[in-house]
């Protein structure tokens, strides 16, 4: 019996390793979406994912390789850049990273509200971070013919606004929506032509146990004429484990399908 303890210890210690390992892995997810009501005048457009840094130091090397590699246009910071207790020296070392790839732009996940918000502002301002808190700004396009990047508040805060965030948008857009937390879905309408939804928050469950977590691995999902995209996300919570999710971030291109 005590050899079977002992196995029983050792079998613990290697998956507590390789959960350690997989939760600071890197990887990128290069992904491709098509619609037909992308403006056909402006051909495609490539931008960086990333969400739910938490505590993660994010990877210089990964960074440089994508840049060279893919060539972003810009970034999305899609919530939970920070957790309590981040160190401020270790944020502006991420948002300096992520600067070398192009404009920043950022919404709220609920994490993000344990720093004080004028803090936060302050990094922002210093680092050219466009923050959309139930806004819109225009990513590209001419006046008849516009690509919206829309963000809103979190979900869990109850801080969300969509209505307000569409506030500048028309009927001719084509709208990207940015929610940290995926419960968006359920607030929208065919109306509101939203072409695609990226959110993260749920970390794809985090960890897995014989298959099983409180959420499901992230992953693209269809809504009638929405496209739901939810990231498992870089970082963690809690503990710096992962199993059966791995950390992901997101070269995303969109394009039109004719």
């Amino acid at each position: 019996m005590p050899y079977f303890y002992m196995l029983i210890v050792i079998i613990g210690i290697i998956l507590l390793i390789y959960m350690l390992q997989e939760a600071f892995q890197n990887h990128v997810l290069y992904q491709t979406f098509t619609f037909s009501t992308f403006p056909k005048e402006i051909g495609s457009m490539t931008f960086y994912f990333i969400s739910d840094v938490h505590r993660r130091k994010i990877d210089k090397s990964m960074i440089d390789q994508m840049i060279q590699t893919s060539k972003p246009q810009f970034v999305v910071i899609g919530g939970d850049l920070l957790e309590k207790g981040v160190p401020l020296a270790r944020i502006e070392h991420n948002l300096s990273l992520l600067s070398k790839i192009g404009p920043m732009y950022f919404v709220w996940g609920n994490n993000d509200y344990e720093l004080q918000e004028s803090i936060l502002k302050s990094l922002f301002k210093r680092h050219n971070v466009y923050m959309l808190r139930n806004s819109s700004t225009v990513l590209d396009g001419t006046r008849n013919s516009r690509i919206m990047l829309v963000g809103v508040d979190d979900v869990t805060t109850e801080k969300e606004d969509l209505e307000k965030a569409l506030e500048g948008v028309t009927e001719r857009d084509f709208n990207i929506l940015v929610s940290h937390n995926p419960k968006i879905i359920e607030q929208l309408s065919s109306v509101m032509q939203i072409s695609l939804v990226l959110s993260g928050h749920t970390h794809g469950g985090q960890i897995h146990i014989f298959g099983f977590s409180p959420y499901k691995r992230g992953g693209v999902k269809q809504y009638d004429q929405t496209t739901l995209l939810i990231s498992n996300g870089y970082g963690t919570t809690r503990l710096p484990l992962r199993l059966g999710a791995k950390p992901e971030t997101h070269i995303i291109t969109i394009k039109n399908h004719s």
